[in-house]
């Protein structure tokens, strides 16, 4: 390993605990949604990832399905394991969910046991993992009883094929049975993963007062809203954005100028507060300490270097939060 790694990383970085479990995750942690597939060079992603870790983030969070094409972005990530972190597996939490479609026929995707056990058997295979930290059900299937998914979990955590259940896109009635089904199998739920972020509210109607009380922990995907809370559409869409390709993600008649008009005055914001609008938003995410961790997305390692430096954000004071709620509500 050419790379030398950074002996300060742990004191560069803020730790929180996972509900009420043992386990501690950076404050900041990195998905590898959609820029670790095979349309992506090794390089960049490589650098990405050892920036990632000389800057303390220890999480990096996986699915069966991300790419593109589904199952290569745990493929790049198996192979930079290998070639540069093989010594430094015990220093990172790596997970990974099933839920979506990833083979035809009636067992690739969804919550049955023989597609989750499947799934994550496959997935240890093209990362070259003995066992990943934590496993997801990535959604709810309306058609398998819960209890047969969450008995997958339990399974495999009892296998050693993972150390911790999560559980991704529940809602709170949804979210509660599954807690209480994981806590009665003897395997408790360690985490949820839902989205969240200054434009998408609906945790806070119910979710994070269920985990809170349920002692589970709470990472939140999306937290710049896919890309709207940066600099990056503030005047326009920009030729080389994520809305002016082919993702299907960001659509450009969803940037309008009411769109636009807000994001200005949350950025008149965070410009008063010494930050970018992408930092003041992963701030205002983590501001009441219920969500134990922001899982960011990058394409290059200067974007994760920007948001890390949330760990020295200022507290949002009163006056800031209502200046934010006001936009919010304009």
């Amino acid at each position: 390993m050419n790379h030398v790694l950074n002996s300060a990383r742990y004191s560069s970085m803020r730790y929180a605990r996972c509900g009420r479990s043992g386990l501690k995750l950076p404050i900041v942690s990195l998905g590898l949604w959609h820029n670790f597939g095979d349309e992506s060079t090794l390089e960049n992603c490589r650098a990405m990832i050892r920036r990632a870790f000389d800057l303390g983030i220890t999480h990096f969070d996986l699915a069966n399905n991300y790419g593109p094409p589904p199952g290569s972005a745990e493929e790049t990530f198996g192979t930079i394991l290998r070639s540069d972190f093989r010594a430094w597996r015990d220093e990172m939490i790596i997970s990974t969910k099933a839920g979506y479609l990833m083979w035809p026929g009636p067992y690739g995707e969804w919550g049955s046991k023989k597609y989750l056990v499947a799934s994550l058997d496959q997935s240890l295979r093209r990362m070259g993992l003995e066992y990943v930290d934590i496993f997801y059900s990535h959604r709810p299937d309306p058609e398998t009883p819960l209890e047969e998914t969450m008995s997958a979990l339990d399974l495999v955590v009892r296998q050693g094929k993972a150390l911790y259940a999560g559980i991704s896109n529940y809602k709170p009635p949804e979210a509660r049975r599954a807690i209480a089904i994981l806590r009665s199998l003897g395997t408790p739920c360690l985490i949820h993963q839902p989205s969240y972020s200054m434009l998408n509210r609906w945790v806070e109607e119910g979710l994070l007062d269920l985990l809170e009380s349920e002692g589970v922990g709470c990472i939140a995907f999306s937290p710049l809203a896919r890309g709207l809370l940066t600099d990056r559409y503030l005047a326009g869409i920009p030729a080389d954005s994520r809305a002016a390709g082919p993702s299907v993600f960001l659509k450009p008649e969803e940037i309008t100028e009411t769109v636009r008009s807000r994001l200005r005055r949350l950025n008149d914001i965070a410009s008063a507060r010494g930050q970018s609008l992408a930092q003041m938003a992963l701030a205002w995410v983590l501001r009441s300490g219920r969500v134990t961790s922001v899982l960011i997305g990058a394409s290059r390692p200067s974007q994760i270097e920007d948001c890390a430096v949330i760990v020295r954000s200022p507290a949002l004071t009163a006056e800031e939060l209502a200046k934010i709620e006001a936009v919010l509500a304009s």
